[in-house]
């Protein structure tokens, strides 16, 4: 029995390509035959490209005849060379009597674009709990403020954890999140949290969640690997998705439809920022490039080669002439949109820079050398540093009106600083039930 026709709305012992065949495929056969490599030439990242042979030249599923599906074939066969997932465990039976009846009941497409991504069209899962007391710390790659600034969002384990700012203490947690969350923003109205996130090498995800109640609004968008960052426009009507597949989305938000997308990287994009007036967008990509794009249109405006290494975060000076990059280079720099040439060296790190955070006037960034820095993002003066943390800082959140700082690190620890001192008022390691172990 198709364990999910009854939700889908098929008849019982019917067979869902969208819902029941594409997650296996995906979870099992993406990682070797994706866009990124292509074992025999063949691909499965859409139904277009799943019907097409590779260099066998044999058809890969023939509707109704099991003995003419080299896909059945090959999954069911005893020979470990030619078996799939190569060098891997031989799928579950429960999926190979999926495939089967598909393929026995006509192979049939039950989505709109043949063409669209397989990730795309796969029903957004429900993703299990929590655990409900963490046996390790994480690393913190996502933080992001309440709009009163009295709470801090931090990325968790398949839910975002919601702490107190004053206290560190665990205020709630939300569920139903992805395996592992890469970028929170909040709407400028305060009452929407966008979540990028997603399961390395299998799947990506944009959700947009309640602020105050963690209740899901809408899931935006999936993609084939994990999404790093995802922003508001200033005006709150779109937000710009950035993913491991190279791509970078635009999505209207009251509709969920995607308006735009721009593929104009190789590799994975790992920031995106929009410019004041929300006319641009500037990327950070692990091409080694940063660029800049018509919001609008998606047209390339410029190509920022300096760093020569990969790029981990983008923003805009507030000219919106001008954009701050990091990088695995150890630099944060300033370049000129208008020919694509340095301006200046901001700041130079003892280890790889990540992703900027931008809040009024202020800029800040993050690194390896477990530090965060403080500039004046109009006229890259620097203001302070701040240290303490035992591993590598990952990302970091700003609150203006409480002039208030969070920083997350590697071993999981946050901490939140006074800006207008430079004092640490609360720190904490965001992990549910985390016993940390005592010292012998």
């Amino acid at each position: 029995m198709c364990l999910l026709c009854a939700s889908n709305g098929f008849a019982e012992d019917a067979v869902s390509f969208r819902a029941d065949v594409a997650p296996i495929l995906l979870s099992n056969c993406l990682a070797c035959h994706g866009s990124k490599k292509a074992e025999g030439s063949y691909r499965i990242d859409s139904f277009e490209r799943l019907s097409q042979g590779g260099d066998t030249g044999l058809a890969p599923f023939t509707a109704g005849d099991l003995d003419d599906s080299e896909l059945y074939r090959r999954i069911t066969s005893e020979d470990e060379g030619e078996r799939m997932p190569l060098e891997g465990e031989p799928l579950p039976e429960e999926h190979v009597t999926i495939i089967r009846k598909w393929i026995e009941q006509g192979a049939e497409y039950d989505a709109e674009d043949p063409g669209a991504d397989l990730a795309s069209i796969v029903p957004p899962p429900v993703h299990p709990d929590p655990p409900e007391a963490y046996p390790q710390t994480l690393p913190i790659t996502a933080l992001e403020f309440s709009a009163d600034g009295s709470q801090l969002f931090a990325g968790g384990y398949h839910e975002i954890t919601v702490w107190s700012t004053s206290e560190g203490q665990l205020a709630r947690r939300i569920k139903n999140v992805d395996q592992r969350t890469y970028g929170l923003d909040l709407h400028p109205e305060g009452k929407l949290l966008a979540a990028a996130s997603g399961s390395p090498g299998r799947r990506g995800e944009v959700r947009l969640y309640n602020a105050e109640s963690g209740e899901l609004v809408k899931v935006l968008g999936t993609m084939s690997d994990v999404a790093f960052d995802a922003v508001f426009s200033p005006d709150g009507k779109r937000l710009a998705v950035c993913a491991a597949d190279g791509i970078v989305r635009v999505y209207d938000v009251e509709s969920g439809k995607e308006e735009l997308t721009i593929t104009s990287h190789s590799d994975w994009v790992m920031a995106v920022a929009w410019s004041g007036d929300g006319a641009k967008l500037a990327t950070a990509s692990r091409d080694k490039t940063a660029k800049v794009f018509d919001a609008k249109s998606g047209e390339l405006l410029i190509t920022f080669s300096d760093h020569n290494q990969p790029v981990k975060g983008v923003a805009f000076h507030p000219s919106g002439e001008e954009v701050y990059s990091s990088g695995a280079d150890n630099k944060v720099m300033l370049w000129k949109i208008a020919d694509g040439k340095k301006s200046a060296d901001v700041a130079g790190f003892g280890a790889e820079a990540y992703k900027l955070e931008t809040g009024e006037d202020q800029l800040f960034a993050v690194s390896a050398d477990k530090s965060a820095r403080q500039f004046n993002l109009n006229d890259r003066k620097h203001v302070r540093d701040y240290r303490g943390h035992e591993e590598w800082v990952l990302t970091a959140a700003y609150h203006p009106p409480t002039k208030r700082l969070a920083t997350g690190a590697f071993d999981g620890e946050v901490r939140i600083w006074n800006v207008e001192d430079g004092a640490q008022t609360a720190k904490f390691l965001a992990a549910p039930g985390y016993a940390k172990p005592t010292e012998q």
